[in-house]
């Protein structure tokens, strides 16, 4: 039957860009080219056991993210497994730890994450209006979900958000043209993307919306706020 090994691995860089199913095939060319001994399924199309945790939105990064792959019954991962597999991938991607699974991806329950709201010219008192925007009770936007596109209250799927504008020097400046967002989202039943985040921002508050966003997945957490590894 084969054995499971859980990868925690970093995407970033180019690698960003790479998009859920490439990156599957990109994963299991690099695992081979690592000469791991990959578990396939039988038939007259084998493919190799492989699952990840959450899929990951094209152009995001991250350090946290989770891979199971199967291995044959006698592979033995070396002690040198995290540098080795790194070795054999392309740039952006670094495997961070290679270990027995514990508990099952639907436990995760909320990610950590970071964004930088770029403007070109920022509205007055941007970090307050963003604020203020994130603590109504409720934040209705039009979202895509599994029988199609409807009005959905994000306001319970986001918690602890916070926005800040560092300067060059690192200190805080209301004038920054770049405000550092650090908020955790909900990841599963139902998720919440950081596009679906930013959707807020629209109608009566358009101008809050930034002229370009990019973020990172920095930690998984459990129901019990728990780091989940």
């Amino acid at each position: 039957m084969g054995k499971k090994l859980r990868l925690r691995f970093s995407k970033t860089g180019t690698a960003k860009y790479i998009s859920h199913l490439d990156l599957m095939a990109t994963m299991r060319r690099g695992l081979l080219r690592a000469c791991v001994g990959l578990k396939y399924s039988e038939g007259f199309n084998p493919h190799p056991y492989m699952s990840a945790a959450l899929p990951l939105p094209v152009g995001m990064g991250s350090v946290c993210e989770l891979m199971d792959i199967g291995v044959e019954e006698d592979y033995s991962p070396p002690a040198d497994s995290p540098a080795r597999f790194t070795a054999a991938m392309p740039g952006g991607i670094e495997i961070l730890g290679v270990y027995a699974p514990g508990r099952k991806f639907a436990d995760i329950a909320w990610i950590g994450i970071r964004g930088s709201l770029v403007y070109d010219a920022p509205p007055p008192e941007i970090v307050n209006r963003l604020a203020g925007r994130y603590a109504e009770d409720g934040i209705v936007i039009s979202k895509k979900t599994k029988r199609g596109v409807s009005d959905v209250d994000i306001a319970p799927l986001f918690r602890d958000i916070e926005f800040t504008s560092p300067d060059v020097q690192g200190n805080e400046s209301e004038g920054s043209r770049e405000i550092v967002v650090k908020a955790l989202i909900s990841a599963q039943e139902p998720p919440l993307s950081p596009g679906n985040l930013l959707s807020a921002l629209s109608g009566e508050y358009a101008e809050l919306a930034p002229d370009h966003a990019a973020f990172t997945r920095l930690a998984l957490y459990d129901k019990e706020m728990s780091l989940y590894v």
